[in-house]
């Protein structure tokens, strides 16, 4: 267990950046996101970065994707960097994902106010946020942890070392975190509540993004039947895999690792 402000050595490159604005999305404690504007006139290209944690709280916070924020900044790219409720202090089902949809909110507030490109959106989720950056772009029926609600408009989103279903990856998920997350996270095992597990799986209902990119590290890339129901609503799919990378040195700026993927990932962002 790490501190909520722990960076995992992610700065260990380039330490972070003040944020131009911290804007909030709801009252409690950890309903913020900061925001990170480059140098110039713009309008940028906007990157909404989701943490992971999985989905414990006292384990992470956003903190550690501060220095992935700010290499971005200095290439051209907005960041909004979210907080959220995890399970232990308000989270899990709904409760993160009531924070997620909140959050969404800000890009509205942030694309009417700052030189940001409102067509440019890409959603951005390490581990176990991941969910939030393939759950925000898809509707959600009656089932769904907030009741039926429409997709946020984003054109794409990046996934780093993440599931794409959490239900189908749940093993391989639990023994990333090395306890079991899924199952508090969610209020049930699958058995005991499948529709929970069905409502956010990609063959239920399919995010819709123009594309999607896993940069994948100590997980595998998700199985061939959940990519082909994550591109069914018509998003191009591509998964590049790092196998024997850290779970961390993908999203370091400066990691070897992280430097074979930045010009992929930018070129999805921009």
């Amino acid at each position: 267990m790490q501190p909520n402000n722990a960076t995992y050595g992610t700065d260990a490159n380039l330490a972070a950046s003040a944020p131009q604005a911290i804007l909030r999305y709801a009252d409690h404690p950890r309903g913020f996101a900061e925001l990170r504007l480059p140098q110039g006139e713009g309008p940028f290209p906007l990157a909404v970065i989701y943490h992971g944690g999985c989905w414990k709280t006292g384990i992470a916070s956003q903190a550690y994707m501060a220095p992935l924020a700010t290499r971005w900044q200095q290439q051209g790219i907005a960041t909004l960097n979210v907080d959220y409720r995890e399970v232990g202090d308000g989270g899990g089902w709904p409760g993160s994902f009531a924070d997620w949809a909140a959050s969404a909110r800000l890009i509205e507030e942030v694309a009417a106010k700052y030189p940001v490109d409102r067509t440019r959106v890409t959603l951005v989720g390490h581990s176990a946020g991941a969910l939030p950056a393939q759950w925000l772009a898809r509707a959600d029926g009656p089932e769904g942890p907030l009741g039926a609600r429409s997709p946020l408009k984003a054109r794409a989103a990046i996934v780093l070392d993440g599931p794409g279903d959490v239900g189908a990856e749940q093993p391989a998920f639990d023994a990333l975190c090395q306890f079991s997350a899924v199952e508090p996270f969610m209020g049930a095992a699958p058995a005991a509540a499948p529709a929970r597990y069905a409502a956010i799986a990609p063959a239920t209902r399919a995010p819709q993004l123009a594309d999607l990119l896993f940069v994948q590290a100590k997980l595998p890339a998700p199985s061939p039947t959940t990519l082909a129901a994550l591109a069914a609503s018509g998003a191009k799919v591509t998964v590049r895999e790092n196998q024997g990378a850290s779970h961390f040195a993908i999203i370091t700026p400066g990691n070897p690792v992280y430097e074979a993927n930045e010009a992929a990932m930018l070129a999805l962002i921009k």
